[in-house]
């Protein structure tokens, strides 16, 4: 493809920022100072091409110095790594944290999502923007989901420079959300992770066992809280060892799709093309859920420990942490324990001395809901937009740069300890038949006592919602977020199983428990619902991008018809629901039309 590069020029400050990821130029090709003899031929096209997958690290450099990316900047990363301008700027523009256009250097993201919204987001944006008024210097925006919903309402403030600076304000008002923005140095700290478990220091827990418990940036505390015990275990056991613990142990995935994660190791663990990689999936974007955020801030080491079991189950030698762009303090808690960690030969080229190596790279997202589907995230590591792929062939057999590749996500991941040093059959034992182990709850909204809760599966919808202090005139739960489902009062004795769930007619998804009380406008919420998969559709496949489109127009034209007019709307929303479902590429489109459709027939919103 002919690459036509405008008259734009990256200033000091953008160029300094592109080279802090890629290295100084080596020549004109790549942007150094001029030299006519280099520019009769271009040197290092191919290792340039395969440096693509750093495209999205070089734009959030810009991005964080900047503020903003400018055609100077986003010409000069393309030279560096030989993309077409046109695809970098369709990579730029795909995620909702970068900017193409100018804005000041201060980025103000106040979350509207469920949580947020119930808790008059509406009212605190139009407070904040009027305490501002123009010329501030602020740039204040509407985000989605912030994953702080156990803090609603929050704001997250980021400052472009060198460094960067992050303010986390939750729950905020007006003067605290104007005082990160304006000074995020000044802002005051943000609570301790196990402020985000009424559990904390329970000595009956599993999964957070250690939040609260721990200094999470201490290795040396860590270990000796029984830290790679498991690994110790699993270079015992070797591969083929772990996999069949893993597998005996009956764990499910733990990011809504429930699939057996002994048989998803084996299969990319059998396969005979090298090299394997492994993938944490970090992005938790789905409204209302945030455990995995409280894991790596409270027990980062944890998910090191995990990565690397999996790693050596599987083959791999290099994994990547795919983590959400807003969560700056789980990215210094993990970039941390990774350093330490590698400095302590625990990662590396020789780990624990067993002579296996692996090593671990985080990589950043930047505000894209559908990055949470694995062959998008994919597509986003490699350097393209964080669009599905269609399948087969499946990511154990082609997935990350087209080779076998293992995707699970945080909770999943450190599920994989217990299993190691209790056992499969005592991890069995926890739980269900075909729901085994502890599973970790978001719970939010009108409750009194929000956050993560670890139960045992098996416990019903009632139990935890009594743990969390549901409040007086409950009028619906939504399980599984935003792509789950709403049940009724009268339906707490749901138990909180993969099977229990189905059977009931919901989905329990990633975990996420959002309780609404009476005082909550339903309608609004829906309404919420079909904005967030409008927003967050990649537009790639004709159902999905059409379908919620005309699905948020139909909510809004009931919102102010009834009788007759409103049925009309309700079965063209059938209609275009069933149009997703069946024909969407994948995950996001399936499941857009879940909630509205469960609130319309279990609820009865629009009666």
């Amino acid at each position: 493809m002919d690459l036509h590069f405008g008259d734009s020029k990256p200033t000091d400050d953008e160029r300094a920022a592109v080279d802090a990821v890629l290295g100084p130029p080596e020549s004109s090709w790549e942007g150094a100072d001029r030299c006519d003899a280099d520019l009769r031929w271009a040197r290092g096209g191919r290792e340039a091409r395969d440096r693509r997958d750093l495209l999205l690290p070089g734009l959030h450099a810009i991005n964080d110095r900047i503020g903003w990316i400018g055609e100077g900047a986003l010409d000069y990363v393309c030279r560096r790594l030989t993309v077409p301008p046109a695809e970098a700027y369709g990579v730029a523009t795909f995620y909702a944290m970068f900017s193409v256009k100018p804005r000041p250097a201060t980025v103000l993201h106040v979350c509207t999502d469920l949580a947020c919204a119930s808790a008059d987001a509406a009212a605190l944006c139009a407070g904040i923007e009027s305490r501002l008024g123009t010329g501030s210097g602020v740039c204040v925006e509407r985000s989605p989901c912030l994953g702080l919903c156990e803090r609603a309402p929050a704001a997250l403030a980021v400052k472009a420079g060198d460094p960067v600076r992050t303010a986390v304000s939750a729950p905020t008002n007006v003067e605290a959300a104007v005082l990160a923005a304006s000074a995020p140095d000044s802002a005051p700290e943000e609570e301790p992770a196990a402020g985000a478990v009424p559990q904390a220091g329970d000595p009956s827990l599993i999964l957070l066992n250690r939040v609260g418990v721990v200094d999470p940036s201490s290795l040396d505390d860590y270990r000796a809280h029984g830290g790679y015990t498991a690994l110790r275990r699993a270079f015992a056991l070797g591969p083929s060892g772990v996999i069949r613990e893993v597998t005996d142990s009956g764990l499910l995935g733990r990011g809504g799709a429930a699939f057996p994660t002994g048989r998803k190791w084996q299969a990319t663990a059998s396969q005979p093309d090298h090299p394997h990689y492994l993938v944490c999936n970090a992005d938790e974007s789905e409204p209302g859920t945030f455990k995995d955020r409280v894991l790596m801030e409270g027990d980062p080491y944890a998910l090191v420990e995990a990565m690397t079991i999996a790693a050596y189950a599987v083959g791999a030698h290099k994994g990547y942490l795919y983590l959400r762009g807003e969560y700056p303090r789980a990215l210094r808690r993990m970039q941390y324990a990774v350093d330490c960690a590698r400095t302590r030969g625990l990662l590396g080229d020789d780990i624990l001395s067993q002579g296996y190596a692996f090593d671990i790279e985080i990589r950043r997202g930047a505000g894209a809901y559908i990055c949470g589907e694995e062959t998008a995230l994919f597509n986003s590591i490699e350097g393209y937009r964080g669009e599905p792929r269609s399948k087969p062939p499946f990511p154990v057999e082609k997935g990350l740069f087209g080779k076998p590749t293992v995707e699970n996500n945080v909770e999943t991941l450190v599920n994989v300890l217990p299993i190691l040093t209790m056992g499969a059959p005592a991890y069995a034992a926890i739980g269900t038949p075909r729901s085994t182990g502890p599973k970790l709850f978001c719970v939010s909204g009108s409750v009194e006592h929000p956050g993560v809760y670890e139960l045992p599966f098996g416990a019903t919808l009632g139990e935890l919602l009594t743990r969390a202090g549901v409040r007086e005139n409950l009028r619906a739960v939504l399980l599984g977020g935003a792509a789950g489902g709403f049940v009724r009062p009268d339906e707490l004795d749901i138990p909180l199983t993969f099977e229990g769930t189905r059977e009931a007619g919901t989905t329990l998804g990633s975990g996420v428990v959002m309780a609404f009380d009476g005082t909550v406008p339903l309608p609004r919420l829906l309404l919420r619902i079909a904005e967030f998969f409008r927003d967050e559709s990649c537009g790639q496949c004709v159902p999905c991008r059409v379908g919620t489109v005309r699905q948020e127009e139909a909510l809004h034209r009931i919102a102010e018809r009834t009788g007759s007019e409103a049925a009309t709307d309700i079965a063209l929303l059938r209609e275009v629901g069933r149009a997703m479902r069946d024909a969407s590429i994948c995950g996001l489109g399936q499941t857009a039309w879940n909630a509205v459709e469960s609130a319309i027939d279990r609820l009865g919103a629009y009666e």
